[in-house]
């Protein structure tokens, strides 16, 4: 399809590709399986992924353009993936110069997901006509992404925008970065879980453990959301929590950077949907800005797609990020 380009999303399971136009719709897609452990069989399985959906999409010409988002840390400048824990087959492995040498010609942008995701969300998706867009996903774990004027901020190095290890909590649990009381490990999915499991040991008489059928580790934040539809107590004081943390750190990103526009996607965002309003409200003491309930929170437009309308996002030729 003519003026479309190639987005690919790289997991530690698998890599699904699309077909992006420039308007950011996706119009044929493909996934296969990803070797995270072996370097050669993941390109391969990139590959793979392309020559499926030009399948898919009927054509077979020489891809002009490839955007990938893959797990970070990587370099967006060089396209060097550099040591993501759930790829460790590809640490210090050069995709960018890879990709190029197999598809001569073609543009080829690379960044990690959640700075791609908040692009195609600044470009096409909740984000657009903003000037400068904070994105979060809140699912697993918690990716943030900055565009301001159209262009991600990467930092010194590439590194900048992990918003999602700000802490909040110096005696908090430790994350798996190493860090205590990051806000992922307060407020992301398994967190939302742990923090209900923790609570039911004193309060075993609730529709949360009915749910997992006795089992505390089955417990999960999907059925703490259900729990709360059903005036559940523990679900409630474990929501009212999760709020309370997100408006905290949300405001500590409003003091930072004023954002025109805050995105709210990942698989969480389901649970939060409805509370939107409320984390704004709960600002007031949690902000210096004078003026915090001017910018909304919104959920984000892509959702399971996120992915691959970031990568294509990176190629996109109306707007540049600040790599090659």
């Amino acid at each position: 399809m003519k003026d479309s380009v190639i987005g690919i999303d790289v997991g530690g399971t698998k890599v699904a590709a699309g077909l992006v136009d420039a308007r950011g719709e996706i119009h044929a897609r493909s996934r296969t399986p990803m070797f995270a452990n072996d370097a050669a069989r993941g390109l391969a399985a990139v590959r793979s992924a392309i020559a499926e959906l030009q399948r898919c999409a009927g054509t077979f010409d020489a891809p002009q353009a490839i955007g990938i988002c893959a797990p970070g840390p990587l370099n967006p400048i060089s396209g060097m993936i550099i040591n993501p824990p759930n790829l460790p087959g590809w640490h210090n492995f050069p995709l960018g110069e890879e990709l190029r040498r197999i598809y001569p010609g073609a543009v080829v942008r690379i960044d990690n997901d959640a700075n791609a995701a908040a692009l195609a969300e600044a470009k096409w998706g909740a984000g657009r006509g903003y000037r400068n867009v904070f994105y979060a996903t809140i699912g697993t774990g918690i990716g943030t992404g900055i565009v301001f004027d159209g262009k991600i901020y990467h930092g010194r190095t590439g590194s900048a925008a992990e918003g999602g290890h700000i802490g909040v909590d110096p005696n908090g649990p430790l994350c798996a970065c190493g860090k205590r009381g990051c806000i992922e490990v307060l407020a992301s999915g398994p967190a939302i879980a742990r923090r209900a499991r923790q609570k039911l040991q004193d309060n075993r008489k609730s529709i949360l453990l009915e749910s997992a059928g006795g089992n505390l580790q089955a417990v999960t934040s999907e059925m703490v959301t259900k729990a709360y539809a059903a005036g559940d107590a523990v679900a409630k004081a474990v929501l009212a929590e999760t709020l309370d943390l997100l408006a905290y750190w949300l405001g500590n990103i409003v003091d930072l950077l004023e954002p025109d526009v805050i995105v709210i996607g990942g698989g969480v965002s389901t649970m939060l949907a409805p509370f939107l309003e409320e984390i704004r409200e709960r600002w007031r003491g949690a902000t210096l800005n004078p003026y915090p309930l001017q910018i909304p929170v919104v959920l984000a437009h892509y959702k399971e797609d996120a992915g691959i309308a970031g990568a294509a996002a990176l190629c996109d030729t109306r707007g540049t990020t600040d790599g090659t």
